[in-house]
C-alpha cells in the first residue's frame, strides 16, 4: 500500500491518464465506479492550458477536477521525446515551443518543480530527459547523466514537504545505463521511482528485458512506478518484477477509435459482427458500460458517430485494465499469482487479438 494526503493506493494498480485535468470521456464518479484509486496528470499540458496559476486559484489540482483520490503529475520530461521537433535540449533544460501559439517555453527542472507545487499532485516527478527507443549508447549515455544532475536541482527546488518527489530511471535499452542509474537515484533515498524511458519505440522485448532487469535493482520498500505502459501482458511481466504502478493512455485513446479491450484482447466495434450481438462486452466486468449495454448497441453509436460510444468505451477499458491489476493483487495476497495469470507471463502472445487499426 501506498499511503498518500488524499487516500491509501493498493498496489499493484493501473493509473488512468488525465492529462489535462480531466481522463478523457470519464467523469469522476465514474472513476470511482472503476476502482481508480489514482489519476496522472501533466505538468507541461496543463502549463499551456489553463496555466498553474488558474488551477492554485481553484484550490489546487484535486478541486479544480473535483477528484478527491490521490494524483500524480507527470514532469513534461515524456515531452521531450514526444515533441521532439517542436524543442531544444541544453544543459539548463528545455525549450519548447508551444503547439497551441508558438511562443516559447523555457522549461527548467526548477521550473517543472515550482509548476508542480502549485498544481498540488500528491506525487510529482524530476524533470528528466526521454531518450527514443532507437537512440544511440551515447544518445542515451548523455541523456541518463543529465536527468540525474536535473534530478539533483529537482530536489532543491522542491518546497513541499506534502509532495512526494519521485526520481526517473532512464538508461534506455542498455542494461548497464541502467543499473549505474538506479545506484545513482537510490543514494538519493527518495520515497519512489519510476521506470522511465520505455514504450517509446522499442521492441516489446526490449520492454520486458529492461523492466526485469531494472525493477529488482529499485528498493522494495519504496514505490517503483513503470511509465506509459498498460497491456495485460506488459503489466503481468512487470509486477511479476516487482513493479507497483502504472499508467498508459491506451484505454482511453482505444475507446475514442471505437475499440475495446476484452480479456486483454482489442476488438474493433466497427466490425459488421457486433451488429446483432446482443451480449455485453465482457460479462465478468462490472462497469457501467457492461451491466448497462450490448455490443450491438455500441456498435450502433460507433456507426452514427455518436460521443456516448467512445465514452462508454474508454470507461470500460478504464475499469477492464484497473480490475486486470485488482485481480492480480488479489491472487498475489493469495498466493496464487502464477496458476492464474502464468499465461500473462509468457513472452510470446499464446492467443490471437482481435485487430484494431486506429
Amino acid at each position: 500500500m501506498f499511503h498518500t494526503p488524499h487516500g491509501i493506493v493498493e498496489t499493484p494498480r493501473f493509473m488512468p491518464v488525465g492529462t489535462l485535468a480531466n481522463v478523457k470521456g470519464i467523469t469522476p464518479d465514474h472513476l470511482v465506479q472503476a476502482q481508480a484509486q489514482m489519476v496522472l496528470s501533466n505538468t507541461y499540458h496543463l502549463h499551456l492550458q489553463p496555466g498553474e496559476e488558474i488551477v492554485q486559484k481553484a484550490g489546487g489540482l484535486h478541486r479544480f477536477m473535483a477528484w478527491d483520490g490521490p494524483i500524480l503529475t507527470d514532469s513534461g520530461g515524456f515531452q521531450v521525446f514526444s515533441l521532439s521537433e517542436m524543442r531544444k535540449i541544453r544543459e539548463e533544460g528545455v525549450v519548447f515551443r508551444s503547439p497551441r501559439d508558438g511562443r516559447l517555453i523555457d522549461m527548467t527542472p526548477e521550473r517543472s518543480i515550482q509548476i508542480q507545487n502549485a498544481l498540488g499532485a500528491d506525487v510529482i516527478m524530476a524533470f528528466d530527459e526521454c531518450p527514443p527507443g532507437d537512440a544511440g549508447r551515447e544518445a542515451v549515455a548523455a541523456a541518463t547523466a543529465r536527468t540525474y544532475r536535473w534530478l539533483e536541482r529537482c530536489i532543491v527546488a522542491h518546497e513541499r514537504e506534502d509532495q512526494a518527489l519521485f526520481g526517473i530511471v532512464q538508461g534506455g535499452i542498455f542494461l548497464d545505463l541502467r543499473s549505474q542509474a538506479v545506484t545513482d537515484l537510490t543514494k538519493l533515498d527518495l520515497p519512489g521511482y519510476a521506470i522511465g524511458g520505455v514504450s517509446v519505440g522499442e521492441s516489446p522485448e526490449n520492454i520486458r528485458k529492461v523492466v526485469q532487469h531494472t525493477a529488482p535493482l529499485l528498493p522494495k520498500n519504496k514505490i517503483r512506478y513503470l511509465m506509459g505502459v498498460g497491456t495485460y501482458r506488459e503489466m503481468a511481466q512487470a509486477i511479476a518484477a516487482g513493479i507497483d504502478v502504472f499508467d498508459c493512455v491506451i484505454p482511453t485513446r482505444l475507446g475514442r477509435h471505437g475499440a475495446a479491450l476484452v480479456q486483454g484482447d482489442r476488438w474493433n466495434l466497427k466490425n459488421a459482427q457486433f451488429k446483432e450481438d446482443f451480449r455485453p462486452l465482457d460479462e465478468s466486468c462490472p462497469c457501467y458500460t457492461c451491466q448497462n449495454f450490448t455490443r450491438a448497441y455500441l456498435h450502433h453509436l460507433i456507426k452514427a458517430k455518436e460521443m456516448l460510444a467512445y465514452m462508454l468505451l474508454s470507461l470500460h477499458n478504464v475499469t477492464e485494465l484497473i480490475q486486470f491489476t485488482v485481480r492480480i493483487r488479489e491472487s498475489i495476497l493469495g498466493d496464487r499469482f502464477v496458476e492464474e495469470f502464468g499465461e500473462w507471463l509468457e513472452p510470446e502472445p499464446t492467443h490471437a487479438r482481435i485487430d484494431c487499426k486506429p
